[in-house]
């Protein structure tokens, strides 16, 4: 019985959903916030910061090693692939989004794509949670840029900041 016990708790533990909403507090009058929403059992990440017409949402699919980002004020969604090297796995993300920035931290890792111009005519093929994202809308792949290319392609950039643990700049037009 206490095996039966333990094993439900660790399967609980396991497939947990993990719900994060998180106040921007240093901005005065402003409503900017991030919400984290967590699923161990699908292994995926959702992070949507709310800014009015700025606002942005993301699904990371740990499993399938890509994520999209919907970008409100482009009406478009971008898909790539997860770098492992910069972006937090779950547990860094959830034991990110629960503790407070610290002042006089060091700034985030930052990474910069560059989105093509041709739309994604699929978006299924990036599996459920993406597909639901970025159904409907236009979709583009974007390709991360490294070393001295990233200087020549900040035209036309959206940047967002993930918790404060991730930066991303989204470059190219986007949704044009």
């Amino acid at each position: 019985m206490k095996a039966l016990i333990l094993i439900t708790s660790l399967l609980a533990v396991a497939f947990a959903t993990d719900n994060i909403d998180i106040k921007n507090e240093k901005n005065v009058n402003t409503d900017v916030h991030q919400t984290v929403n967590i699923d161990n059992h699908d292994n995926v990440a959702n992070v949507n910061q709310y800014n009015g017409w700025d606002s942005w949402n993301t699904m990371w699919d740990y499993n399938r090693g890509v994520f999209a980002v919907r970008l409100l004020s482009k009406k478009a969604c971008v898909v790539s692939r997860i770098n492992r090297n910069v972006v937090p796995s779950l547990e860094h993300l959830n034991k990110a989004s629960q503790e407070k920035q610290k002042a006089n931290a060091p700034p985030p890792p930052s990474m910069t794509y560059t989105v093509t111009k041709n739309r994604v005519r699929n978006v299924a093929q990036f599996g459920k949670h993406i597909a639901a994202l970025c159904n409907n809308i236009p979709t583009y792949h974007a390709t991360e840029v490294q070393g001295a290319a990233l200087f020549s392609s900040q035209q036309g950039c959206s940047s967002i900041s993930i918790l404060r643990i991730l930066g991303i700049s989204l470059c190219g037009n986007i949704g044009c």
